[in-house]
């Protein structure tokens, strides 16, 4: 098992190798059978009074998400994909480039960031009219994105702080203005534990709690289903496998133990149990962690869109 605290240098080899050559763009699933076209904004069906309790896909319209993102969201694109289809029949887009944080995603930072004019918040809401937007960014506290003007969580932890606070009110600002009237509903990723800076995304998890409370938008916890019982912002490579996890060989990775791992032994920041690679993928093998993150988000969304 690895030991949170060797990570100086091999933390700054793992991450740069996850962060670079962003992919080139967004990825839009495949539809839903036989959906009908969504709405510009989700409404519930009501159901005959003498019909028997029906699923979610048969009693809700089918919402648009956009899935922009880091290298975190870049992992587990797919099965957020594929667990938003099957909780809400979704139309879904995702967007992550590796390496980025908040202001990557800003009109008018194309000079200074790594995500591409066409594909800021703002341009994908406008083209593609989502019905909710998930951000969800760990935070890049290093410095590798050049919009982050060199600052760092290291550096100047107030600083960081602040710069984050604010790029999260200008991203959110243009999103709804983007997409008109009341705009997309923004849902907030929370975080998991971070072994070297707890209490940095402890922080940050804050921000964007305080950023949803006071504008209406959703947070999805996700960083909770990482995170051990008790324990939220203690960093853990291995966690008691859970029902669905039991049911499946390749998701409850130690049966014997009753336990899976989230991590591999050479990356504590990451939830793909495949090595890193120099080009950001998909995860391309079943991992517990990111399944978790994933069904978390796709319940907060389930929830909402049958609420509405």
């Amino acid at each position: 098992m690895r030991k949170p605290w060797i990570v100086s240098a091999v933390l700054a080899v793992t991450l740069l190798a996850a962060c670079t050559d962003p992919s080139s763009g967004p990825v839009a699933g495949p539809p839903p059978a036989a959906s009908p076209e969504p709405s510009a904004t989700t409404h519930r069906r009501p159901a005959a009074a003498s019909a028997p309790a029906t699923s979610p896909a048969q009693v809700v319209d089918p919402p648009t998400v956009l899935y922009p993102g880091d290298s975190l969201a870049m992992e587990n694109q797919k099965v957020l994909g594929r667990e938003l289809r099957g909780e809400v029949r979704a139309r879904y887009t995702s967007a992550p480039y590796s390496g980025t944080t908040l202001c990557d995603y800003l009109e008018g930072s194309a000079e200074r960031s790594l995500v591409p004019a066409p594909d800021k918040a703002a341009a994908l809401v406008r083209k593609l009219r989502p019905d909710y937007v998930v951000l969800r960014f760990w935070g890049n506290a290093w410095g590798y994105t050049p919009c982050m003007d060199g600052i760092t969580y290291d550096g100047s932890r107030e600083r960081f702080l602040d710069r984050y606070a604010a790029d999260a009110r200008r991203l959110t600002e243009q999103i709804r203005s983007a997409g008109g009237g009341g705009g997309p509903r923004i849902v907030w990723v929370l975080q998991g534990p971070d072994p070297v800076t707890p209490d940095r995304v402890r922080r940050v998890n804050e921000l964007c709690e305080r950023r949803a409370d006071g504008s209406g938008e959703l947070v999805a916890d996700a960083g909770r289903t990482v995170s051990a019982e008790g324990a939220r912002y203690t960093w853990t490579q291995y966690l008691p496998c859970d029902a669905r996890e039991r049911a499946r060989a390749d998701y409850c990775t130690e049966p014997g133990r009753d336990r899976t791992a989230l991590h591999r032994d050479d990356d504590y920041l990451h939830f793909c149990l495949a090595p890193t690679t120099s080009t950001p993928r998909p995860c391309p093998v079943p991992s517990p962690g990111i399944l978790r993150i994933a069904r978390e988000i796709a319940r907060v969304i389930g929830e909402d869109v049958r609420d509405g």
